[in-house]
């Protein structure tokens, strides 16, 4: 048995865990938690391509209404309507609660957005938006790994996923912790028994590569058990929250609102892949958005002062088709839309180069073409939030200039 799956067995780099770090990597000493209040960026990833066009309702064309005779969302003002955005599009009623957000103007979206490849694989259309370099599958890391190598002061736990392995997004030679989901994050492992961590720091004492890569995940892990601990404590007794997205944002809440250190958090949310019996006001998507508007509520909650300092992408690979397909539901298609939310967003407002609906405006005669690609809203919120310059966002997403900034931030 060699050292690493030595550790593997130990437990330290399970998967299941609280903690697992980048084993290719290195990661400098964690910083203090002094000084000022750094910036953060919580991207969540919809998996499944949920509907924009069910999101932000197009209720003024009247193509919408002819496309999707069983599965549109009514227009503003009649029986489980749509609220009224800008006058030109309204928001799915299951969304309600994050009306709010838009009246602050702390929420904005981005019509007809994503990936310029057209690609109509869930898998492809994930792995070019995390890689960010769309059409390109030779890429060996993901754009949020490079941002966090282009970031100063850095931590093992400066950027923490939620979930139970690292995905595409924050693969990469930079270290990253991850939480597991649900009650799972707080289990104990056998690293965690004195004499085990003991005997295993007596062995990873030296100044050898793997043994900075243990060195680095037993800080993190012991930062966010420390941190875990007191959330735990605060909750309602230990009771199960009532569904994965909103207990899993919370406790990533809560740990960016006491740990400085964390600046990005990773989120991913399954589910969205409506082919069959999607619904309207009502039905198998108006619940899974009713869940995820629980979930950013309580992020923007329990992030505390911190949310003043904090940006929320919400994405997804791609939209789905304009027509309702036979079975009540819609197929894969193309441009989409994205969100933006947070303490600092110029919300309150929809950005992207509509085309209405008609069929000679569709992308291939059937689905929202892209517009706005993807890297130009992540790109505007990187400079105008993290602070980026030209030269750390090309490091970000290698081998693209910008079309376009935005004004989210």
């Amino acid at each position: 048995m060699n050292r690493r799956h030595f550790l593997q067995q130990a437990g330290l780099f399970a998967t299941s865990g609280i903690v697992t770090i980048g084993t290719h990597g290195w990661a400098a000493r964690a910083i203090g938690q002094t000084g000022s209040d750094p910036k953060r960026l919580i991207v969540i990833f919809l998996r499944g391509a949920v509907d924009g066009l069910s999101v932000a309702v197009p209720y003024q064309d009247p193509s919408y209404y002819s496309a999707r005779p069983r599965i549109a969302i009514p227009k503003p003002g009649t029986a489980g309507g749509a609220l009224t955005l800008n006058g030109q599009f309204g928001l799915h009623p299951a969304l309600a609660t994050l009306m709010p957000l838009w009246q602050q103007k702390r929420l904005a979206f981005v019509q007809c957005c994503g990936s310029p490849d057209g690609t109509r694989s869930h898998f492809d259309a994930q792995d070019y938006m995390e890689s960010g370099t769309p059409g390109t599958k030779s890429t060996r890391d993901g754009w949020m790994n490079r941002l966090l190598a282009t970031m100063s002061g850095r931590s093992p736990i400066q950027a923490v996923n939620v979930g139970t392995t690292t995905p595409r997004i924050l693969s990469g030679a930079m270290p990253v912790a991850t939480v597991a989901t649900g009650r799972n994050a707080a289990r104990p492992l056998p690293i965690d028994r004195p004499q085990v961590a003991d005997a295993f720091d007596k062995i990873y004492s030296g100044n050898d590569k793997l043994s900075q890569v243990y060195k680095d995940a037993r800080e993190a892990r012991e930062a966010l058990m420390q941190d875990l601990e007191k959330e735990m404590q605060m909750a309602n007794n230990g009771a199960a929250l009532f569904n994965a997205f909103p207990g899993d944002a919370q406790r990533l809440a809560r740990l960016m609102a006491r740990d400085r250190r964390i600046q990005l958090g990773f989120l991913a949310v399954g589910g969205w892949d409506t082919h069959v019996n999607q619904g309207a006001t009502r039905g198998q998507l108006a619940t899974r958005l009713q869940a995820l508007a629980r979930g950013l509520e309580t992020l923007q909650k329990d992030l505390g002062k911190v949310y003043n300092d904090t940006t929320i992408l919400v994405m997804s690979e791609f939209g789905r088709t304009v027509n309702e397909n036979g079975n009540g539901g819609t197929d894969h298609g193309h441009g989409n839309l994205l969100w933006v939310m947070g303490g600092q967003v110029r919300g309150g407002s929809i950005h992207g180069n509509w085309r209405g609906l008609a069929a000679n405006q569709l992308h291939e005669g059937r689905d929202l073409p892209v517009t706005t690609d993807f890297r130009d809203v992540v790109g505007s919120v990187l400079q105008g939030h993290l602070g980026l310059d030209r030269t750390q966002l090309s490091q970000v997403f290698p081998n693209y200039r910008p079309s376009k900034t935005l004004a989210l931030v």
